[in-house]
């Protein structure tokens, strides 16, 4: 696979984006969003990077502000609901000469990606022609709840152990605006959110928050073909990240739940070596292109 190529961009409100490339001259682009807490550069990134080079596609993987070992300029971080940050990379990526886009998102990326097309609704660029996102916690405050599950701790704790890393530095930076004593008392997103990435990004609280990025309330305003792939037993996600009403999903949105799938683990090797999850988005891009 090519080396990706680097690329920093401005956001309006004097913060950074930070980008990998993968071009090989095709007039068709792949844009990529990672999970909570990822990067561009983990394995189910570059798993489906791999799969879209190797079908003519070029690629552009990008980070969530604070994501990808560079920590951003401004108090505020990302958040499940930054569609403006993703519209950002969306009108970057078509700037070139691009006929056709395709969007792909994982966990949070996924639910960013989906809600980012609902808010576009019938606006939504004519060279966009589809999305794929995978294990879409869509219902936010549900999913909120089941990490918040003692069953679920172990990943919980995952999550805060490298959130406090990031709390820590932007506490140094922003001391009158972010305070991280008591961090480690702590327990769940319901307190993590209240605390920081509610105030930090204007909603009222925790539950405002959710109501407002949850992708599931906007998933009938999508007018492009997308796939949500939600495994039945990922331990992330509530009953309603499986929603199987129209009235929900819209006229554009088809859902797939595996039985077998976890939280973006759709492994299932293959003599292609690619895993299922990235053969699924190319046999769903092969029916939109």
């Amino acid at each position: 696979m090519v080396e990706p190529e680097p690329e920093v961009i401005a956001t309006p409100d004097d913060d950074e984006l930070h980008l990998d490339w993968y071009r090989q001259g095709s007039d068709r682009l792949a844009i990529l969003s990672h999970g909570l807490e990822g990067h561009s550069r983990r394995p189910y990134v570059l798993g489906l990077t791999r799969a879209l080079l190797r079908e003519g596609w070029d690629v552009l993987a990008w980070n969530f502000r604070s994501c990808g070992g560079v920590m951003n300029r401004q108090p505020r971080f990302y958040h499940s609901g930054a569609t403006e940050d993703l519209g950002l990379v969306v009108n970057h990526g078509l700037s070139g000469a691009y006929d056709t886009l395709f969007l792909s998102g994982f966990s949070m990326g996924g639910n960013l990606t989906l809600l980012y097309l609902g808010e576009q609704g019938e606006r939504v660029d004519s060279r966009i022609c589809g999305a794929v996102a995978y294990s879409v916690p869509c219902d936010l405050a549900g999913s909120a709840d089941m990490l918040a599950l003692p069953s679920r701790k172990i990943y919980m704790q995952r999550f805060l152990r490298d959130l406090k890393v990031k709390m820590e530095e932007k506490a140094e930076r922003f001391p009158d605006l972010i305070d991280i004593s008591g961090f480690d008392a702590i327990r769940s997103f319901h307190e993590f959110d209240d605390r920081y990435t509610a105030p930090l990004h204007g909603f009222r609280n925790a539950r405002d928050y959710w109501a407002q990025c949850s992708a599931l309330g906007r998933m009938r305003d999508i007018r492009v073909p997308a796939l949500m792939v939600n495994a039945a037993d990922d331990p992330f996600l509530s009953a309603r990240c499986f929603p199987e009403s129209r009235r929900e999903l819209g006229a554009h949105v088809r859902l797939e739940a595996p039985r077998w799938g976890g939280h973006v683990g759709f492994v299932e090797h293959s003599k292609d070596g690619f895993y299922w999850s990235e053969r699924r988005a190319l046999a769903f891009l092969q029916g939109l292109t």
